[in-house]
């Protein structure tokens, strides 16, 4: 194809594109639904300027490596330890449970037994690529709720790399014995070889990288190149690959400055990842297929989330917590397509199939969109709907008989909280923990600090713990909803004792004292006036500096 040619289709998407999101940013969508429906535009179906589908199919492969790998550098390994159970086990059992129910259904909608196999198992997986991107402009990336969901998620990957190693070594004659044996080998020794790369030889070549910053950002591309290729050897995925090879630079000291350098890079190239799935749907072929996409895309959207939602209140989650992860399941994974069509290839496959997961796809990418968007709001809708999964009253007051009248209450342990603790306790003494983290409370019990499993937001609870009681009520729970409900509560109590909540924005902090709040912490505001005090007392003195930071250094974590 002429270089010409190429070059109109690519200008042509990335013009239609942007008319499509300056329309989503004056009808207040969300851009992630503009880049598809500019797919849809610059189809086969509608102005077919995407003819070169092998050339954008490459770029967005691009855009899906620059992703993984930057969720890769940031990743924090001690977060992920705090919610590696949970998120196998999770991640496992929304697999078990979707596709048994998935099977059931397409059954019933009269598709063949192995093709409703193939179906149920890849509607089962859910868009690490979606949902991180999501989470990530909601800032919601280092929530409970967001570790919980980017820890089964990957682990989900995981489970299809597998499955996709597996159906790439059937082959007539091959015993399924050998393949499982075949696939789990390769897995280790990839493991294996990371390993040994990320500790003896990756910290040297990045230091000796890093004397220029242009050396570095094409030392850490070609790294993340390198690894992707050397896990597609082993018959796993580019995606796996780039995570991998994130994880294995995020210990290093440059690992804020790669982040930043490739971000430009991702955000482009993810831009056209999304354009290219919706060129995926052929609209001729889908009117024969009417009922079975509404089908799928209602359970999808609808049955997933309520599959993890019992499976997240099985492992003893909060309702909210168990409901916003749910929210995070509801879309057909990238990996749906792909494990489809390697059951077309083999022959176990009707290729109508295909039609139909596309045709699902684009419908539940678009329709979680808003539901991880709007989650905290939709939860308070539903949230009566939900009474019949929160704990009944009489565990309510058989924990409040053990912690009447503490004389400070700390709402939420995560971050900032887990620093305020001590200093309440020194000031107030008894103080109460409330979380609706398990995990947290059973380390906060190990500790022997008060602690109880609940909602800030729920009234109920509120007047089970007797909060009008304590002398300073604190909630580091950056939740506006959250925070308005709590303050809400006091007034109606005609609180007398300190409040002091946390939001996310200026805005929020307006309404909240409205509300009644004696003082609002917006984090990001409060940083930087305190950094502008520290610029006012230490100004020049590079000696006082270094004090200041040796004191800061010295910053409370634990409650010991």
């Amino acid at each position: 194809m002429p270089l010409e040619s190429l070059f109109f289709e690519i200008g042509g998407v990335i013009v239609v594109a942007a008319a499509c999101a300056l329309a989503a940013r004056v009808l207040r969508q969300p851009l992630m639904v503009a880049y598809m429906a500019a797919g849809v535009i610059v189809g086969s179906s509608v102005l077919a300027l995407a003819k070169s589908s092998d050339v954008f199919e490459v770029l967005s492969q691009i855009g899906i490596a620059f992703l993984l790998f930057t969720i890769g550098l940031g990743m924090n390994w001690r977060r992920v330890r705090e919610v590696g159970a949970v998120s196998i086990a999770s991640g496992l059992g929304q697999i078990f449970f979707t596709s048994m129910v998935g099977f059931a259904l397409c059954q019933w909608l009269g598709l063949d037994a192995l093709t409703s196999i193939f179906v149920s198992v890849a509607f089962s997986f859910s868009s690490t690529i979606i949902i991180v991107k999501l989470l990530s402009d909601k800032d919601d990336t280092d929530t409970l709720y967001g570790r919980i969901s980017v820890g089964f998620l990957l682990v989900q990957d995981l489970v299809a790399m597998f499955i996709l190693l597996a159906l790439g070594s059937l082959r007539p004659g091959v015993a399924v014995g050998d393949i499982v044996v075949g696939t789990f080998f390769k897995g280790a020794a990839v493991v294996v070889i990371l390993v040994l790369l990320s500790t003896f030889i990756v910290p040297r070549l990045v230091r000796f990288a890093a004397v220029q910053q242009e050396l570095l950002l094409l030392f850490a591309l070609g790294w993340c190149f390198a690894v992707a290729g050397l896990l597609v050897y082993f018959g796993f995925g580019v995606e796996m690959g780039a995570l991998a090879a994130g994880l294995s630079l995020s210990g290093t000291r440059y690992q804020r400055e790669l982040q930043a350098r490739v971000r430009p890079l991702r955000d482009f190239f993810l831009v056209l990842f999304f354009v290219v799935l919706g060129t995926r749907l052929p609209l001729g072929e889908v009117a024969g297929l009417v009922v079975p996409i509404v089908v799928l895309s209602v359970f999808v959207l609808v049955g997933n989330p309520f599959i993890m939602l019992l499976v997240m209140r099985a492992l003893g989650y909060h309702p909210k917590t168990s409901f916003l992860v749910g929210t995070t399941v509801a879309q057909v994974s990238e990996f749906s397509f792909i494990m489809l069509a390697a059951g077309l290839a083999v022959g176990y496959v009707h290729p109508s199939a295909l039609v139909l997961a596309t045709s699902v796809g684009l419908i539940t990418i678009a329709g979680s969109t808003y539901l991880v968007k709007y989650n905290e709001e939709l939860y308070e809708r539903f949230r009566p709907l939900l009474r019949w999964l929160e704990k009944d009253k009489h565990f309510h007051e058989k924990r409040t008989e053990n912690h009447a009248g503490p004389r400070a209450i700390l709402f939420g342990y995560d971050r900032t909280g887990r620093v305020v603790l001590p200093e309440l306790r020194r000031l107030f003494g008894i103080c109460l923990v409330v979380d609706y983290d398990p995990e947290t409370i059973d380390l906060l019990m190990g500790q022997e600090v008060s602690a109880v499993y609940g909602d800030a937001g729920d009234a109920a609870f509120l007047e089970d713990l007797r909060t009008e009681r304590a002398k300073i009520v604190v909630s580091t729970i950056p939740d506006a909803l959250v925070s308005l409900e709590l303050l809400a509560y006091l007034r109606s109590r005609e609180y007398v004792g300190i409040s002091l909540v946390t939001v996310r924005t200026p805005e929020e902090a307006e309404s909240c004292y409205e509300a009644g709040a004696d003082y609002v912490l917006v984090p990001h505001r409060l940083g930087a006036q305190k950094f502008l005090e520290l610029l006012h007392e230490n100004r020049t003195g590079r000696r006082q500096w270094k004090k200041t930071r040796m004191v800061d250094c010295v910053c409370p974590t634990t409650v010991a």
